[in-house]
């Protein structure tokens, strides 16, 4: 019998390679780790881990049982929380993944409206942007991942496998400096920034920016790049490029020395709450699910 403990330390040894960067990642002692992995094998009757001195590497029979883990991991979660509910625990695990601008606005406002309603559930909360966050949940790392995909820009195939709950409709904007010709403007076509210097965020949204811009006829010339809002905002406050940030990011920070101006066509991102479809009748993933689409829709 596979025992869901065993396949928790046969992930943690895949993603770490040996048994001491598995027993770091989850507090306990090497020998623990051989033990439960060598109690593993003996299961399922059949080598999982060939050892090449000090690294480990995956036989095909271990690739095929880590490619299930995670499934497997998540399924238990939702039977064990459901039965929690059933048996009328009030009380709740969630594990939250949201990339930074929603972490700084939608969250804050949907678990502060959780504790209130739930004060028994638990939510932790870690970073990702998507596609990472999506990975995350597939994991089974994670119980709700927020995400985000550009109008045009992905088929409807990318979540069909998960529950999607809408959360709002995020427009973006453009970010030049306080003093720049076009900072009281109305609206601004994209083009008529082609011949500034740019600073791009994170990867996914660069590549967006790439896009837009090529279709607008131009290159962007992107002098800095970095994943951290605040500084994008600081880098056109001081007068070192213009930007293109979602909305919701802009809200998060406080733009000095910058000024938000309207983009030319409109450019904007559909912000979703994922969950996977067992995990989807936990109550406490319910409960949180239905507190972001609040959290959106204010």
């Amino acid at each position: 019998m596979i025992e869901a403990r065993h396949l928790r330390v046969l992930r943690a040894v895949a993603a770490g390679g040996s048994f001491s960067a598995a027993a770091r990642e989850l507090g306990c002692t090497q020998p623990a780790v051989s033990q439960q992995m060598r109690a593993l094998e003996t299961s399922v009757g059949t080598p999982l881990l060939i050892r090449t001195g000090r690294e480990m590497r995956l036989t095909q029979a271990g690739e095929a049982l880590v490619r299930h883990a995670g499934g497997i991991l998540a399924g238990l979660t939702a039977a064990e929380e459901e039965v929690a509910a059933i048996a009328g625990l009030r009380a709740g695990r969630v594990r939250l993944v949201s990339f930074p601008s929603g972490s700084s606005t939608l969250v804050p406002t949907a678990l502060a409206a959780l504790r209130a309603a739930h004060p028994g559930t638990r939510v932790s909360l870690e970073e990702a942007e998507p596609p990472r966050s999506v990975e995350l949940l597939r994991q089974g790392d994670c119980d709700v991942a927020l995400a985000f995909r550009y109008e045009g820009a992905a088929g409807p195939e990318e979540w069909t496998d998960l529950v999607v709950r809408p959360l709002l409709t995020d427009r973006l904007v453009g970010l030049v400096p306080q003093g720049h010709r076009l900072a009281r403007a109305g609206s601004v076509a994209i083009a008529e920034l082609a011949d500034e210097p740019w600073i791009a965020g994170c990867p996914r949204c660069r590549g967006q920016l790439v896009q837009v811009c090529a279709g607008a006829g131009f290159t962007p010339r992107i002098d800095f790049a970095t994943d951290d809002y605040p500084a994008v905002v600081g880098l056109v406050g001081a007068g070192l490029g213009v930007a293109v940030l979602p909305q919701l990011a802009v809200e998060s920070v406080r733009p000095r020395g910058a000024r938000t101006v309207e983009l030319e066509p409109a450019v904007r991102r559909e912000i979703v709450a994922l969950t996977l479809p067992d995990l989807a009748h936990v109550p406490a993933v319910a409960a949180t699910l239905d507190e972001l689409v609040r959290a959106g829709a204010r």
